[in-house]
């Protein structure tokens, strides 16, 4: 990891008391709607960023729009929450955590936290997610390594490998990159870095990074993706604080 990188950590945990609870709270609703947006966006929601604030904000139903994309939008802001609290009792990601996510972000929507009995295709990917009996041992490995990489990777290598190793695994019928995207931010937010939002915009580069770590097993693309997305979040909350100092 860079110096650099851990060096704006360092200031961002050092002084981010320093913001009043009234810009911290504008600053996290704010990166709340554009996470929300941007990754059910990803997975081919329609709501604009301004009707997903809608939305979540003013709890107004969008006309024209389907009922399932509603849900998503709200589920995953509730997925978020779920996140931040389990973070905040400095709770470990494990494979119940998963699943609790998974289910709060399919709700009403289908039954989640269910792995899948079915072989699935990733339309425009090299990889092949594995079947199901080879999904089984795969996530075996998955939650065992998740404990062990928490010791031997640095934080921004273990939000990476958390996120590109689910999403390589496939386990649910559906929501996988919704929740692989939840489960990094986990890894971060656990490791007191910030939650980052992988722009719609940038999907195709997000898309080929995993297709590459899914077929080669090479990480660093993706986990340069993530370092890259983290520095400037904390450029930016940092610049606030030195604005109020």
């Amino acid at each position: 990891m860079k110096k650099e990188l851990l060096e704006k950590k360092e200031f961002y945990n050092k002084n981010k008391n320093k913001i009043s609870p009234e810009i911290k709270e504008k600053i996290e609703k704010a990166f709340d709607i554009d996470f929300t947006y941007n990754s059910t966006t990803i997975e081919g929601n329609t709501l604009t960023l301004i009707e997903t604030k809608t939305v979540l904000e003013d709890h107004i139903s969008i006309g024209g729009k389907k009922l399932r994309e509603i849900y998503e939008v709200i589920n995953h802001n509730k997925a978020f929450d779920h996140v931040k609290k389990c973070i905040e009792k400095k709770e470990d990601l494990d494979e119940n955590k998963i699943k609790d996510i998974h289910e709060i972000l399919t709700e009403n929507i289908m039954q989640g936290g269910i792995y899948r009995n079915t072989d699935v295709i990733i339309t425009g990917a090299k990889h092949t997610p594995p079947t199901p009996n080879e999904m089984y041992n795969q996530l075996r490995f998955f939650y065992s390594d998740l404990e062990k990489n928490a010791k031997i990777m640095d934080e921004i290598e273990l939000a990476a490998w958390t996120h590109a190793e689910f999403v390589r695994i496939h386990p649910f019928p559906d929501g996988n990159g919704r929740t692989s995207r939840l489960i990094m931010n986990y890894q971060l937010m656990k490791n007191e870095f910030l939650p980052v939002s992988i722009k719609v915009e940038n999907r195709l580069d997000y898309y080929n990074v995993l297709d590459l770590y899914a077929t080669t097993g090479n990480l660093e693309p993706f986990k340069e993706l993530i370092e890259k997305l983290e520095e400037e979040r904390l450029d930016e909350i940092n610049k606030i604080i030195r604005t109020i100092s």
